[in-house]
């Protein structure tokens, strides 16, 4: 998720994303501007997802993720070995990136 934006202005073709599972819409808009050719709007979005992005990634992905995921009641969250469940100083990282996840328009 951190490359979409400094690939796609570079040729590349759109993304396979961790932070689409927990909100499509603003990595939809980010990926589209980009493809539209508005680097500017892209890489406005990319800046403000920066810190969410990350935190998807603060432990063995897709564990942040589902707990993201688990915390806006869309699923439980549940992991199957080998994956562990995420660590509690992983899960402040995760609620953080979440709360500006609600501050990115």
């Amino acid at each position: 998720d951190t490359l979409t934006v400094p690939l796609m202005s570079v040729g590349g073709h759109g993304v396979v994303s961790v932070l689409s599972n927990l909100a499509p819409e603003k990595v939809v808009a980010m990926v589209g501007a980009a493809q539209k050719g508005d680097f500017k709007e892209a890489g406005r979005i990319h800046r403000a997802l920066f810190p969410v992005f990350k935190s998807m990634f603060v432990e063995t992905n897709p564990v942040p993720v589902k707990y993201a995921m688990a915390q806006k009641g869309l699923l439980r969250p549940d992991v199957r070995l080998p994956l562990a469940q995420l660590e509690e100083g992983s899960k402040k990282v995760v609620e953080a990136g979440l709360e500006v996840l609600e501050t990115v328009a």
